[in-house]
Protein backbone atom coordinates (compact mmCIF):
# COMPACT_ATOMS: atom_id res chain seq x y z
CA UNK A 1 0.00 0.00 0.00
CA UNK A 2 1.20 3.52 -0.66
CA UNK A 3 0.87 6.44 1.65
CA UNK A 4 0.84 9.82 -0.37
CA UNK A 5 1.70 12.76 1.34
CA UNK A 6 0.72 16.38 0.47
CA UNK A 7 1.17 19.80 1.47
CA UNK A 8 0.57 23.18 -0.84
CA UNK A 9 4.49 23.68 -0.14
CA UNK A 10 5.43 21.27 -2.66
CA UNK A 11 4.70 18.05 -5.14
CA UNK A 12 3.11 15.09 -2.98
CA UNK A 13 5.30 12.60 -2.00
CA UNK A 14 4.70 8.72 -2.12
CA UNK A 15 5.87 6.02 -0.03
CA UNK A 16 5.42 2.19 0.65
CA UNK A 17 3.82 1.83 3.94
CA UNK A 18 6.33 0.35 5.55
CA UNK A 19 9.05 2.86 4.38
CA UNK A 20 6.88 5.72 5.55
CA UNK A 21 5.76 3.79 9.20
CA UNK A 22 9.46 4.46 10.21
CA UNK A 23 8.94 7.70 9.78
CA UNK A 24 5.75 8.54 10.74
CA UNK A 25 6.53 6.25 14.32
CA UNK A 26 9.25 8.28 14.42
CA UNK A 27 7.36 11.69 14.51
CA UNK A 28 4.41 10.04 16.60
CA UNK A 29 2.28 10.17 13.96
CA UNK A 30 -0.52 7.86 12.85
CA UNK A 31 0.23 6.08 9.79
CA UNK A 32 -3.50 5.89 8.43
CA UNK A 33 -4.60 9.53 8.34
CA UNK A 34 -2.71 12.80 9.82
CA UNK A 35 -0.75 15.76 9.75
CA UNK A 36 2.14 17.96 10.90
CA UNK A 37 0.86 21.22 11.11
CA UNK A 38 3.40 23.89 10.10
CA UNK A 39 4.20 24.63 13.39
CA UNK A 40 5.19 21.13 13.89
CA UNK A 41 7.80 20.81 11.05
CA UNK A 42 11.05 22.45 12.81
CA UNK A 43 10.84 19.79 15.35
CA UNK A 44 10.30 16.81 12.54
CA UNK A 45 13.08 17.96 10.65
CA UNK A 46 15.13 17.94 13.41
CA UNK A 47 14.16 14.72 14.84
CA UNK A 48 14.44 13.19 11.33
CA UNK A 49 18.05 14.60 10.75
CA UNK A 50 18.95 12.77 13.54
CA UNK A 51 17.82 9.49 12.65
CA UNK A 52 19.09 9.92 9.97
CA UNK A 53 22.50 10.64 11.11
CA UNK A 54 21.85 7.90 13.72
CA UNK A 55 20.69 5.08 10.92
CA UNK A 56 23.71 6.16 8.44
CA UNK A 57 26.01 5.27 11.17
CA UNK A 58 24.61 2.03 11.88
CA UNK A 59 24.73 1.44 7.86
CA UNK A 60 28.37 2.30 7.70
CA UNK A 61 28.78 -0.55 10.76
CA UNK A 62 26.90 -3.26 9.06
CA UNK A 63 28.78 -2.31 5.30
CA UNK A 64 32.21 -2.74 6.96
CA UNK A 65 31.29 -5.84 8.61
CA UNK A 66 29.67 -7.58 5.69
CA UNK A 67 32.82 -6.30 3.40
CA UNK A 68 35.12 -7.94 6.06
CA UNK A 69 32.78 -11.28 5.99
CA UNK A 70 32.92 -11.02 1.66
CA UNK A 71 36.79 -10.82 1.94
CA UNK A 72 37.35 -13.24 4.62
CA UNK A 73 35.21 -15.78 2.42
CA UNK A 74 36.92 -14.82 -0.86
CA UNK A 75 40.91 -15.30 0.95
CA UNK A 76 39.34 -18.63 2.19
CA UNK A 77 37.93 -19.87 -1.45
CA UNK A 78 41.71 -18.75 -2.61
CA UNK A 79 43.57 -20.91 -0.20
CA UNK A 80 41.16 -23.85 -1.20
CA UNK A 81 41.70 -23.03 -4.90
CA UNK A 82 43.41 -26.57 -6.74
CA UNK A 83 46.35 -26.96 -3.56
CA UNK A 84 47.76 -23.43 -5.41
CA UNK A 85 47.08 -20.34 -2.77
CA UNK A 86 47.96 -17.71 -5.44
CA UNK A 87 45.43 -19.08 -7.75
CA UNK A 88 41.76 -17.45 -7.43
CA UNK A 89 38.53 -19.52 -7.34
CA UNK A 90 37.07 -19.27 -10.95
CA UNK A 91 33.57 -19.20 -9.85
CA UNK A 92 32.11 -15.89 -9.84
CA UNK A 93 28.75 -14.83 -8.37
CA UNK A 94 27.01 -11.90 -8.79
CA UNK A 95 26.90 -9.34 -6.03
CA UNK A 96 23.75 -8.68 -4.10
CA UNK A 97 22.26 -5.02 -4.78
CA UNK A 98 22.99 -2.85 -1.53
CA UNK A 99 19.74 -2.15 0.45
CA UNK A 100 17.64 1.41 -0.23
CA UNK A 101 19.60 3.19 2.94
CA UNK A 102 16.96 5.12 5.33
CA UNK A 103 18.65 8.33 4.18
CA UNK A 104 17.70 7.84 0.89
CA UNK A 105 13.98 6.81 1.54
CA UNK A 106 13.56 9.45 3.92
CA UNK A 107 15.47 12.63 1.69
CA UNK A 108 12.19 13.47 -0.28
CA UNK A 109 9.85 13.54 2.91
CA UNK A 110 13.02 15.62 4.44
CA UNK A 111 12.76 18.12 1.64
CA UNK A 112 8.92 18.50 1.90
CA UNK A 113 9.31 19.12 5.61
CA UNK A 114 12.20 21.63 4.99
CA UNK A 115 9.60 23.67 2.23
CA UNK A 116 6.77 23.13 4.29
CA UNK A 117 8.36 24.47 6.94
CA UNK A 118 9.72 27.74 5.13
CA UNK A 119 6.18 28.19 3.63
CA UNK A 120 4.56 28.03 6.78
CA UNK A 121 1.69 25.01 5.22
CA UNK A 122 1.16 21.83 6.90
CA UNK A 123 1.34 18.45 5.57
CA UNK A 124 -1.51 15.58 5.52
CA UNK A 125 -1.80 11.94 4.31
CA UNK A 126 -4.63 9.53 4.39
CA UNK A 127 -7.57 12.16 4.24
Amino acid sequence: MLVIFKSPAGADIMMFEENAKQILDLLGKDIHKGIITSDETGTAIATLEKEIERKKQIEAEEKAKREKREKEERERKEKEGNGNPGEKNKKTFPQAEPPVSFSARAYPFLQLLKAANKKKKDIYWGI
